[in-house]
């Protein structure tokens, strides 16, 4: 029986010995390769923190100790420890366990993540709890280099350095390579600075010189110079942690000691620990960002069993972006730590003193964006409809209230699939829709795609064109499409008494529903502004009006086109069809979207019912 066999908790891992931890660490890196590639999700990251989390679980009793992961993505191995080993090949899966934490799935999970940067926030808010319950347990934020490049990163150490709790912050460091400076002396440094004998003396020494400011002072720039000789660490000494590391992230005799010498002392300290993405995979090892997300693939060689993909919609943006960036030297891209995800990568070999990858850092990029427009530059803007939400302070103050234009073109509109609630860009056209200075398109096909991109990159303003995760309808980007005119609707078909207005590629289920009950069908395109005049025309000519889109149905596209009712003073029967008022799970796309009711049977169902009381 293999060591993995007899671990389903935390408490298994307790009686293991060293020897035997090390080989539960290869079973279990093995079995995170295995059952990804059945699956698919994010491998690199998941393989870089095997060791960590089995240190983790060995050193400190979770659920009691508080363990915050920052966004979520590296838990497989936390996932398999806490009693879902046997789960793992519905990962992702509609009914399945989610490739992020969730509180509803295990007590285990004592955040929920899947966007980065709030671990510290929320790990600080427990060790509060914990101190005000009087409890020795301890709070504790996994945290990646690329998190920490968030500004709420680090306003949750600015306070927690403050408050002399037991947070734990790791600073998971997979751009930092383990050579010469992690070595054999920062990893006895580490252990050496975390024992009880150096914090004794730190603490007396502090009591002893405290009257004697002018020593005080001296002793303390004399340690942070020592220290700064070796390790990084002033600056998180300067928020007021117990700087350790760095150590080597997969040298787990190192990680035990360590986490357990730093769990017998008192207040905020910080752990940064060195790992490699993908280790001990070589294919994923030699391109992390290959196997950052993966879909179903052969371990024997990484390749994937899908690699004849069709053209996307993020492929339809990359090839807009570099045709457009042939023609004007002015363009810009610029994209918050997604370059892959967005369709960037060609672009950013091509014109890398154009291309801007900012790090999570959201809110700067579109200040960033807004700066660079106002120096004469053509800024486009790449981000997921999700993460465009961490922003929307700066697309209202920064940009829109000063109209600086500007090109969003915004990824993952809509239900997004696997990835669950916190990648869903459910909510984009409500929030877009109500600030001035902004038009928002929503593209049926590719062809249309790349016309709005155009259009909205030469529009004098600021432009966003929303669209979805997946396979683009009408892949071809020289099918004659009729032009994009400013606020125009598209009539598709013409029917009897019934319309639907529909917004998006949602279009395309729509077109067989209008066949099956002979409804006129246009296609919306414009978000903001809408068409009134097409509206008018519709509600004179139909006596029922439908909108799908796929959006929340509160301050969506459908409310948009009953408010141009309500301000022409035209009276008609209507149905607004979208994303319910709900969090929705994870799932495939087209199951999430049976769920929503935005299947084609479902839509065309509620239309035939309604239509029957009219």
């Amino acid at each position: 029986m293999s060591v993995l066999e007899k671990i389903d908790y935390p408490k298994d891992l307790k009686n293991l010995n060293r020897k035997e931890l090390k080989s539960l660490a290869s079973e279990l890196r093995q079995f995170i390769i295995e059952s990804v590639s059945k699956t698919g999700g994010h491998l690199s990251s998941n393989l870089g923190v095997v060791e960590l989390t089995l240190a983790l679980h060995y050193v400190y009793d979770a659920p009691k100790d508080k363990f915050i992961w920052d966004v979520g993505h590296q838990t497989y191995a936390h996932k398999i420890l806490t009693g879902r080993k046997k789960e793992m090949h519905t990962l992702r899966k509609k009914g399945g366990i989610s490739g992020f934490p969730r509180r509803i799935e295990s007590i285990y999970d004592d955040f929920g993540t899947g966007h980065s940067s709030t671990s510290i926030s929320a790990a600080l808010g427990m060790a509060e709890s914990l101190k005000k319950k009087r409890s020795k347990n301890k709070a504790i934020a996994i945290i990646g280099d690329g998190a920490m490049t968030a500004g709420m990163a680090f306003e949750g150490l600015n306070h927690a350095g403050s408050t002399q709790n037991n947070l734990l912050v790791i600073l998971n460091d997979n751009d930092m390579s383990i050579s010469n400076n992690v070595g054999a002396l920062n990893n006895y440094l580490a252990k050496l600075l975390s024992g009880k004998l150096y914090g004794g003396l730190k603490k007396s020494g502090k009591a002893v010189f405290a009257k004697v400011p002018p020593v005080l002072e001296l002793a303390r720039k004399t340690e942070e110079h020592v220290k700064g000789m070796v390790i990084p660490g002033t600056l998180f000494e300067e928020f007021g942690f117990n700087y350790l590391g760095p150590i080597d992230g997969h040298d787990l005799d190192v990680l035990i000691d360590t986490l357990g010498n730093i769990k017998k002392l008192e207040g905020p300290q910080f752990l940064h620990i060195a790992t490699k993405k993908g280790y001990g995979y070589k294919p994923a090892q030699n391109d992390p960002n290959k196997f950052h997300g993966v879909s179903k693939f052969d371990t024997k060689n990484g390749i994937a069993n899908n690699l004849a993909e069709p053209r996307t919609y993020t492929k339809v943006f990359s090839d807009w972006i570099l045709d457009e960036a042939s023609k004007d030297h002015k363009l810009c891209a610029i994209t918050p730590a997604m370059s892959d995800g967005s369709g960037l990568n060609e672009f950013s070999k091509k014109y890398p003193k154009r291309f801007y990858d900012v790090g999570i850092a959201e809110q700067h990029a579109l200040t960033f964006a807004a700066g660079l427009s106002l120096s004469g530059h053509k800024p486009v803007v790449a981000i997921y409809s999700t993460f465009l939400q961490r922003a929307y302070d700066q697309l209202i103050h920064d940009i829109a209230i000063q109209n600086i234009p500007m090109l969003f073109a915004i990824d993952r509109a809509g239900i997004v699939g696997a990835d669950g609630a916190t990648h869903s860009g459910n909510f984009d056209i409500s929030f877009i829709r109500c600030i001035p200075n902004l038009i928002l398109m929503a593209p049926s096909n590719a062809a249309d795609c790349y016309q709005m991109l155009s259009f909205g990159y030469n529009y004098n303003g600021i432009c966003a064109v929303r669209y979805p995760r997946g396979i683009s309808h009408n892949q071809d980007l020289n099918k004659t499409t009729e032009p994009i005119k400013f606020g125009r609707a598209k009539k598709i078909r013409n029917g009897n008494s019934i319309a639907i207005l529909a917004f998006g590629t949602i279009v395309n289920t729509c077109i067989e529903v209008a066949e099956d009950i002979n409804a006129t069908l246009v296609d919306m395109r414009f978000v903001k502004p809408i068409d009134k005049k097409m509206i008018k025309e519709i509600c004179l000519d139909h006596n029922f009006i439908v909108t799908v889109e796929e959006n929340v149905v509160s301050g969506g596209g459908g409310s948009a086109v009953l408010e141009a009712l309500s301000e022409m003073q035209l009276s008609c029967k209507t149905l607004a069809i979208g994303i319910p008022d709900k969090f929705f799970e994870h799932g495939s796309q087209k199951e999430v979207l049976k769920e929503c009711g935005l299947d084609k049977n479902t839509i065309k169902n509620k239309i035939v019912k309604q239509h029957k009381g009219c």
